[in-house]
């Protein structure tokens, strides 16, 4: 019983030895290459809010917070020449769920999150989509648990707005109908 406290005294003191970092802004933007857009959403997205992100307690477990996924998506924007602080199409995005795990080798995060497109003038929503995006970090990406989650949580993080630009890439936007693409 006594060895047994100490294991997991030593498990806890390794997988804590660092203290936890928030996603990095940086690690979740889309560089990927330049995709092609409708001409009526080029340079004419607005990102109007992000909700449903967590800050990071140093303490306990690294998080995606809704400011830094918010310029995230705002800089994947603008790599792609969507973004415009004036445009005529308002972009919200809501993290539903960040699926984590609490310990492991191999550490998967999937993040969920909805994304609404909106035409500011007529107020009538464009796409209504769920994104979910799993990213997976090893051990050979970061030795210690904390930083391989916060990996983890970025990588989703940008497979998840690589999806939304994938959405945003099948958008047909003509005066009667919207639609997507198959």
């Amino acid at each position: 019983m006594k060895f047994l406290r100490h294991v997991v005294a030593v498990v806890a003191c390794v997988y804590l030895a660092g203290c936890a970092s928030g996603a990095q802004v940086a690690n979740m933007v889309n560089k990927g290459e330049q995709q092609q857009f409708p001409q009526e959403i080029q340079e004419n997205l607005v990102l109007s809010s992000v909700t449903g992100g967590e800050e990071t307690n140093p303490a306990w477990t690294s998080e995606i917070s809704d400011k830094a996924f918010s310029e995230a998506i705002k800089q994947s924007l603008v790599e792609q020449g969507l973004f415009s602080d004036d445009g005529k199409y308002q972009l919200a995005a809501e993290m539903l769920e960040v699926e984590q795990p609490l310990f492991g080798l191999d550490m998967t995060v999937t993040t969920k999150v909805k994304y609404t497109l909106t035409d500011k003038e007529t107020g009538k929503v464009l796409f209504d989509e769920t994104v979910n995006a799993p990213y997976t970090a090893t051990v050979g990406d970061a030795f210690a648990a904390v930083k391989r989650l916060r990996l983890a949580n970025e990588g989703s993080g940008r497979e998840n707005i690589k999806g939304l630009l994938e959405l945003l890439s099948k958008l047909e936007i003509n005066a009667d109908q919207i639609s997507m693409v198959n």
